[in-house]
């Protein structure tokens, strides 16, 4: 593994806490700002390298949003880093513990998911000697606070990074307006304080966001989201819908009764795919109300005979995923449904070109000029002229393998 030498800024969150350094006295390091800053990868080696400076035969808490993402952002990059500087490490999956030994002392680092309030409880009752946040800002505060709590050996520390939220979100009040009280050392990170990326990277990733994510993600500003969900999206931005053969088929489906229910089908011709027909059907607009059964041959028509891969289908369409099943002619898959993050990854979809709105698509056209933000609350979008929106974002959630511009079904072909 090659690490390249780091950023000043990089360096700082990776020594704040030695005896040398002007920071030694905080008590918290917060690392927040644009995405590929290397905040995360620094703050990582930092926190084990620490803990054995100051420690032995102690606990920690590495916490992601989930177990999962924990293990992605954290322990997989800092593993082959910490073993070529003469760490050993042991992964207990099944007890979600990693243990570290260097020079005749070991730590041991338990991994936490803080995906819900629910969360709180499963760090109840430990000692620990410090924890590490990676994405604090996606963390219920019941569970943050419950692992501060936690850290009452003499000596521990509080380590949090984050990409931004909106600016009402509690960590930015409580902690980042608030680093000075808190005796927190806080660093904001730009693509520019990540000496690995080349000039070619930074610009494509500014490619990838507009709006108030631009802001956030390439700036590193906390800024409330307002105006068009997808600004970027305009006349120019739909196409004529490509003839066939394809090379594969999905269909993703918003269900509703009482509500519109839009139903949309994708093809694939090289890593592209494009939405070539759609259909919508308005309860309250035709008058009358579809069953279960007659949604069903809504969407055999739309198939037309073709071969499906899966249906993609809001997960809270539990009777209509049902009756799919029952029928026995195609595979469903309940959409992943995180609507912010889904928003993110459409986003970036649509301007990469991985997806492709055809313009005979209608209600997807028009959903798309009247889908707006909610002004009123954090990062919602408005509960109106969502259908379609919505699933479109439950394809590319649940199909599109994001950054790579391939799907997960055409890479397992």
């Amino acid at each position: 593994m090659e690490i390249k030498p780091f950023s000043e800024k990089q360096y700082r969150a990776l020594s704040w806490w030695c005896t040398n350094s002007r920071d030694k006295d905080k008590d918290a390091i917060i690392c927040d700002g644009a995405v590929r800053s290397g905040k995360t990868f620094c703050m990582s080696i930092s926190f084990v390298l620490w803990s054995f400076y100051r420690f032995n035969d102690q606990s920690f808490a590495i916490c992601g949003k989930t177990i999962r993402s924990a293990r992605r952002n954290i322990i997989t990059p800092m593993t082959p880093a910490l073993r070529m500087l003469g760490f050993s490490l042991t992964e207990r999956r099944s007890e979600n513990l990693l243990i570290i030994s260097y020079r005749g002392r070991t730590n041991r680092f338990y991994i936490f998911g803080g995906k819900d309030e629910g969360s709180a409880s499963l760090i109840q009752g430990m000692t620990l000697a410090g924890v590490l946040f990676d994405e604090v800002a996606l963390m219920p505060r019941s569970f943050v606070e419950q692992a501060l709590a936690r850290c009452s050996v003499e000596g521990s520390k509080y380590w949090f990074n984050c990409n931004p939220e909106y600016p009402a979100h509690w960590f930015y009040r409580n902690w980042i307006k608030k680093a000075k009280r808190k005796n927190a050392l806080y660093l904001r990170f730009t693509m520019r304080d990540n000496p690995s990326l080349s000039e070619e990277t930074i610009r494509r990733y500014e490619g990838l966001y507009s709006g108030a994510f631009y802001q956030r993600f390439i700036l590193g500003k906390w800024v409330a989201v307002t105006g068009a969900v997808y600004p970027f999206m305009t006349d120019s931005s739909f196409e004529k819908a490509p003839s066939a053969p394809f090379e594969s088929y999905i269909v993703s489906i918003d269900y509703g009764t009482v509500n519109p229910a839009s139903f949309g089908l994708w093809a694939l011709r090289n890593d592209v795919w494009y939405r070539i027909e759609e259909s919508y059907f308005d309860s309250r607009r035709e008058g009358f109300q579809k069953t279960d059964e007659e949604h069903y041959k809504t969407l055999k028509e739309l198939i037309s005979g073709r071969s499906v891969e899966t249906i993609v289908v809001d997960p809270s369409a539990a009777s209509f995923i049902e009756t799919i099943r029952r029928h026995g002619e195609y595979s469903v898959t309940p959409a992943k449904n995180d609507v912010i993050n889904g928003i993110r990854q459409t986003a970036a979809a649509l301007k990469q070109k991985q997806i492709v709105i055809c313009d005979n698509c209608a209600d997807s056209i028009r959903e798309f000029s009247l889908y707006r933000w909610d002004e009123k609350g954090p990062d919602i979008p408005m509960k109106e002229n969502d259908h379609a929106m919505d699933d479109i974002r439950y394809f590319v959630a649940t199909i599109l393998d994001s950054g790579t511009g391939f799907t997960a079904l055409a890479a397992r072909r």
